[in-house]
């Protein structure tokens, strides 16, 4: 028996229920508009399901293990042996408590939530088909509607997912055993961080990467700390080769790589984690019966109201476009509910952070010194080593370095870039400068607690002044 179409309205439509979407909901809800939110999958997207969630829930385990094998320095001696079988049972808990978290929430809010796939049916009109046989469809008439349908990983060709020799990053986050080895394409981000986990928990890494360096986007001296530390937990980095193809073999798989010089080479692997990027997810939606086209790329283009060429259509997240961040879609499914609410609000990506969740950390905030000097700054820095560190020296990890980028004239804070020990977080406090329009003085005249990392956040503003106590002045 298959359910009839049923029908029904709402104020603001939501597709999709990651961290735009049910930030949007919920912030609507609290905007007194009637909210319906539809999920296809689980209720909190791939960030609490599949990625941010479970990745660094991996690296805060495996980094555990790693950390106590290897603290003789500190008087530590232990062998721990790692049951990926377990770790992953503490991670599924972990996401499962806070995807429990995100319905209630949702739901104290008003809410309405709805499990299926949503598509357009025309200018004001969704339908949602519901998962399962004889679960039928119904029909939701909107007067807005936020697309927040995210990403997924890049296939390449040659190289389809399968789930056993071919990983996403999806797979190799609910892998129960450690391979014995494992090769990965692209040295991104994504990549970068599993190849951080797989090797502390065992696995003999290689990572194939066609451009010449890894983690392109981010400057030389930030990512020469994290390759010295692959290279230090064996990691072998094959730079400049293009992952050619792959075919099954005895014990795994075998792959090959080219070069620019059309060099060939091959190597082999338990399985192959496949990490090049993310593209966005529009192709579900039948955008056609709404008239909104996506970029070449799939992105939806958007004002700064999160607004696409429709008044009453928006996007956040992931399928609006770079940067793919988790936090840079919740600000935009906030500022899109407040928008429709009639609140003031506009987005301003000046002072959107990104983080690089590897071993050391890698955290960025506004504008480098080439960038501001592009955009027609003077530019001014100051820099704090962490080996300067005290609180750094404690923990037993010391590259790395915070540097702060600010204008000459007013010594307005611009930007910042850190890489070292827990970077991700003291990235936030330069956010915060740009975001009040702080100044150097203002950062250097703010006591920081002693011994802590982000007094090394004061020292890089100090030594900006040329007045820095624990570093040399430049």
């Amino acid at each position: 028996m298959v359910v009839g179409d049923i029908s029904t309205g709402t104020d603001v439509l939501i597709i999709g229920a990651g961290p735009g979407g049910y930030v949007a909901a919920i912030r609507a809800g609290q905007l007194d508009l009637d909210v319906t939110l539809v999920e296809r999958e689980a209720f909190g997207g791939v960030c609490l399901n599949h990625g941010c969630i479970p990745s660094k829930a991996l690296i805060t385990a495996t980094g555990i293990a790693h950390e106590a094998a290897n603290a003789e320095e500190m008087g530590i001696h232990a062998d721990p042996a790692i049951d990926m079988g377990g770790m992953i049972e503490w991670k599924d808990g972990v996401v499962d408590q806070l995807t429990g978290g995100v319905e209630k929430l949702c739901k104290a809010n008003g809410v309405n939530l709805i499990e299926g796939t949503a598509e357009f049916a025309g200018n004001h009109k969704a339908r949602v088909a519901h998962g399962g046989q004889g679960q039928g469809s119904e029909s939701i008439e909107f007067e807005h509607a936020i697309v927040a349908t995210g990403s997924r990983p890049i296939e390449i060709p040659g190289f389809e997912f399968d789930g056993e020799h071919v990983l996403s990053s999806r797979h190799a986050l609910s892998l129960e055993t450690v391979p014995d080895s494992l090769a990965i394409v692209g040295a991104g981000y994504i990549g970068m961080e599993l190849a951080g986990v797989f090797a502390k928990a065992g696995a003999d890494v290689t990572i194939v990467e066609m451009l010449d360096e890894a983690l392109a986007g981010y400057t030389d001296d930030l990512a020469a700390p994290v390759v010295d530390n692959m290279e230090e937990l064996g990691v072998e980095l094959h730079l400049g080769e293009a992952a050619q193809g792959w075919n099954e073999t005895g014990d795994g798989i075998e792959i090959t790589t080219e070069d620019a010089d059309g060099e060939e080479s091959t190597f082999g692997a338990e399985k192959a984690l496949v990490a090049v990027g993310r593209e966005p997810v529009t192709d579900t939606l039948n955008l056609e019966a709404i008239g909104l086209d996506p970029d070449e790329d799939g992105f939806l283009a958007t004002d700064d109201h999160a607004r696409t060429e429709l008044d009453h259509v928006y996007a956040v997240g992931d399928v609006a476009g770079e940067p793919l961040l988790a936090h840079k879609g919740m600000k935009e499914g906030r500022v899109a509910a407040e928008v429709i609410a009639g609140e003031p609000a506009a987005l301003d990506y000046q002072a959107v952070p990104a983080a690089v969740f590897t071993e050391p950390e890698i955290g960025t905030v506004g504008m480098t010194e080439a960038e501001a000097e592009e955009a027609g700054f003077s530019p001014v820095t100051g820099q704090m080593p962490f080996r300067a560190s005290g609180r750094a020296l404690t923990t037993g990890h010391t590259d790395g370095f915070v540097r702060i980028v600010a204008a000459e004239e007013g010594g307005f804070v611009l930007g910042g870039q850190i890489v070292g020990p827990d970077a991700s977080e003291l990235v936030a406090e330069l956010g915060l400068a740009i975001e009040l329009g702080a100044t150097l003085e203002d950062v250097a005249a703010t006591v920081h607690t002693h011994p802590t990392l982000s007094e090394a956040v004061q020292e890089a503003a100090e030594n900006a002044l040329g007045h820095a106590i624990h570093t040399l002045n430049r």
